[in-house]
């Protein structure tokens, strides 16, 4: 499976990033691509990732993740994750990385269409 992300813009100053699929050596980059064009368009004050949708992350993900934080970290900008899907929750547990990402629960209820993002783009 391959790696998609969306962006939209939640309110004021809220971006949200929302991969989709797999994130590994091969494409890990890509997250913190997507959070560092989120920082260079100057309007984000807080950057949400939605990782509902993340079915695999191994520790090259998890290392971009913490990459992306730092980035954003360093521009002011606060960066949490949400709705983790229960393997992405697992794997920032067990790393000891939940609370640098705002320690989010598990995203139960992500199979549910109605849990999905409303707005996406590239």
């Amino acid at each position: 499976m391959t790696l998609s992300i969306a962006t939209s813009m939640r309110s004021t100053g809220v971006v949200e990033v929302s991969p989709q699929g797999e994130i590994d050596v091969e494409n890990a980059y890509e997250i913190k691509d997507a959070v560092a064009q989120q920082l260079a368009a100057g309007t984000a004050q807080r950057i949400e990732l939605d990782m509902h949708g993340v079915t695999f992350i191994d520790s090259v993900g998890i290392s971009a993740l913490v990459a992306a934080f730092q980035l954003a970290s360093v521009s002011g900008v606060k960066l949490v994750v949400t709705r983790p899907s229960r393997f992405a929750h697992r794997q920032l547990w067990v790393t000891g990385l939940l609370g640098l990402f705002g320690a989010p629960e598990p995203c139960t209820g992500c199979g549910d269409p109605a849990h999905r993002p409303m707005v996406s783009g590239a």
